[in-house]
């Protein structure tokens, strides 16, 4: 990989940093550095380049938010494999990754329901997020069985209103989806709401 392309990038980011933003989310979220460069911006950038395996790697293990979310639109799906999947999933520190993650990679991939549900079944909080954001996309592809579905219902039950506010969150986005698939899963849904009040 030419390291002159790594430079540009690294230019690009720098000259459309945003200086409020950046000092906004420093203070809050784990990144080395943090150009503070809106979505949309980052997508434009990520548009002058062709996506490649070698640069997206590269991208994704700098500590650098921009570089992270670069490197989501830059892999390219047919050359990330369950194992490389399992590796950056496992780097992941900040709910933003893990949204973007989702929306821009994992949802694309073949084994995205498989890994959704092993997600949401695991013991740490983040990893269970990332599981939540992808099954979001799963639900709205409507490529779920009855039995998927109950058991999506068991984890949502077990996490909705859960003392992790994050881990809350993405659940109940996930129940919100889950409810607008059939009037049976609007029932369940309701069921749960009224338990939970």
């Amino acid at each position: 990989m030419n390291k002159d392309l790594i430079v540009e990038i690294k230019k690009e980011l720098r000259a459309n940093m945003n200086g409020v933003a950046s000092a906004v989310m420093r203070q809050t979220d784990d990144y080395r550095v943090n150009f503070g460069i809106e979505l949309p911006r980052v997508q434009q950038i990520a548009a002058e380049f062709q996506p490649d395996r070698h640069l997206a790697q590269i991208l994704w293990h700098e500590s650098v938010r921009e570089c992270k979310i670069l490197a989501t639109i830059l892999m390219p799906v047919e050359e990330f494999d369950e194992e490389l999947c399992d590796i950056w999933t496992s780097e992941i520190r900040t709910v933003e990754i893990a949204q973007i993650y989702a929306l821009n990679l994992v949802r694309r991939l073949p084994f995205a329901s498989q890994k959704a549900f092993e997600w949401i079944s695991a013991e740490d909080g983040l990893l269970r997020v990332i599981g939540y954001f992808t099954m979001c996309h799963v639900l709205r592809k409507g490529e779920m069985s009855p039995r998927s579905a109950d058991e999506l219902f068991d984890h949502l039950a077990c996490d909705i209103g859960s003392s992790d506010g994050q881990l809350s969150k993405a659940a109940l986005k996930a129940l919100q989806i889950f409810a607008n698939q059939s009037d049976e899963n609007m029932n369940k849904a309701k069921k749960l709401g009224d338990y939970l009040l």
